[in-house]
């Protein structure tokens, strides 16, 4: 080779070189770029999980009341009250159908204007009427929010780190249960019911404006099929984790509906108040200290653990003569029922037949609303059946019927999450 061949060689090699190395940075940076745009992205979720579920609270503590002044009768206003989760568990089965058909961001903007809709129903109720109309718009508004967001919101995580994404996920869910209704109280102490309505329509209006700045809109969607098959209205693989999640939830809402009735009942020296402030609390702290558990640990751990601590939880609720003993067993229903919802709404995710989240997410959810119907339910029928003192004891069945479905898919769906993690 000659030195001029050699030269003109050295160069192009240099050359060579220079775009390779320019080539790495720039896909570097394209890397970079997109995870922060997807972080960033996940912040921007987060934010509108948040007043998905604060829209809501801020109304529930005081929308049987408000039916009352406009004079509802005291069994329309129980009605009215739990009208929400019972439309809301109606439209579950088709929202999540068409959950993995339909970009997240439309069905997000569709359940924010709805529950925008239902808040100015509130707003401007004359009649009782009125304000069941507006439940049952709310009622649907829920249940595209609760799915579409969270399926978005897992559709930017890793399979292996679902379970700590989705932990920090349920995190907004507790600080919104823990600063909403208290939100909702006070406007309605110091402005009036309306005023407080408004507040709640503000929030429902912020999730509008933070899903137009989320970057990851375009989600590729299965292609349609011909028509609806059964599983597509519920994945039967996630049926055990919703039938799970539903007895966990049972006692939880049972103490949400009468443990002020049962304080009262047993004649207690103090208000049953703090109860749930101290569990939204202690839940937000259990999330976040245990983020990088949910994808190290198995599912049986958690299990047990929850197992555990309702048994805590009712055993300290029946007994309990003391402000400190009640804030105890809130703690306690928080590392049970609180972490769970977690726990199974990820492995929910993860055992999705053909990756359809939304219809998974869908099918959790079922459990939800079914636990948060039928609490109430069997908590009324304790009360008034039974002397105060069964109230509890009672509902620590709920303990076997737990084992009892966790023997049932322990190998089929409980063992999903250890093995997904291996993987």
């Amino acid at each position: 080779m000659t030195a001029g061949g050699g030269e003109e060689y050295d160069k192009g090699r240099k050359t060579a070189c220079l775009a390779m190395d320019s080539s790495r940075r720039t896909e570097k940076r394209v890397k970079e770029h997109m995870r922060d745009g997807k972080r960033r992205d996940q912040v921007l979720l987060l934010a509108a999980g948040f007043f998905y579920f604060s829209s809501p609270m801020a109304v529930t503590p005081i929308i049987t009341g408000f039916s009352g002044s406009l004079g509802a009768s005291a069994a329309l206003m129980g009605l009215i009250g739990g009208l929400m989760n019972l439309c809301s568990l109606c439209c579950r089965p088709f929202v999540g159908a068409f959950s993995d058909r339909v970009r997240k961001y439309i069905l997000s903007c569709i359940g924010a204007v709805c529950l925008i809709a239902s808040c100015l129903g509130y707003v401007f109720a004359w009649s009782p009427q009125v304000v069941m109309a507006a439940r049952v718009i709310n009622g649907f508004g829920f249940a595209l929010c609760s799915i579409s967001l969270s399926t978005w919101f897992s559709l930017l995580l890793p399979k292996e780190h679902m379970g700590a994404g989705m932990g920090v996920y349920g995190t907004m869910n507790a600080l919104a249960m823990a600063l909403a209704p208290a939100i909702g109280i006070y406007c309605y102490h110091h402005l009036g019911y309306r005023a407080a309505f408004c507040v709640a329509t503000a929030f429902a209006a912020a999730i509008i404006v933070l899903i137009q700045f989320v970057s990851y809109k375009n989600e590729p969607l299965p292609p349609a099929g011909k028509g609806f098959l059964p599983d597509q209205f519920v994945d039967t693989g996630v049926l055990p984790v919703s039938f799970l999640i539903m007895v966990f939830t049972i006692p939880y809402c049972a103490t949400q509906s009468f443990l002020v009735q049962y304080v009262q009942a047993k004649g207690l020296p103090f208000s049953a108040g703090m109860f749930f402030p101290a569990y939204a609390v202690a839940l937000l702290l259990l999330r976040t200290a245990m983020r990088d558990l949910f994808d190290r640990l198995s599912f049986q751990f958690f299990f047990i653990m929850a197992c555990l601590c309702t048994a805590g939880s009712i055993l300290l609720l029946a007994v309990m003569d003391s402000f400190w003993e009640m804030i105890a067993a809130a703690v306690l229903m928080a590392g049970s029922y609180g972490v769970m919802c977690s726990v199974c709404q990820a492995l929910a995710i993860v055992v999705a037949v053909g990756g359809k989240r939304g219809l998974a997410n869908s099918t959790y959810y079922i459990g939800i609303d079914l636990g948060m119907a039928l609490g109430p339910l069997f908590g009324g029928l304790l009360f008034g059946a039974l002397p105060i003192s069964f109230f509890y004891p009672v509902l620590l069945a709920s303990l076997p019927a737990a084992a009892a479905i966790y023997w049932y898919g322990r190998r089929r769906v409980f063992s999903a999450r250890s093995s997904a993690h291996a993987k």
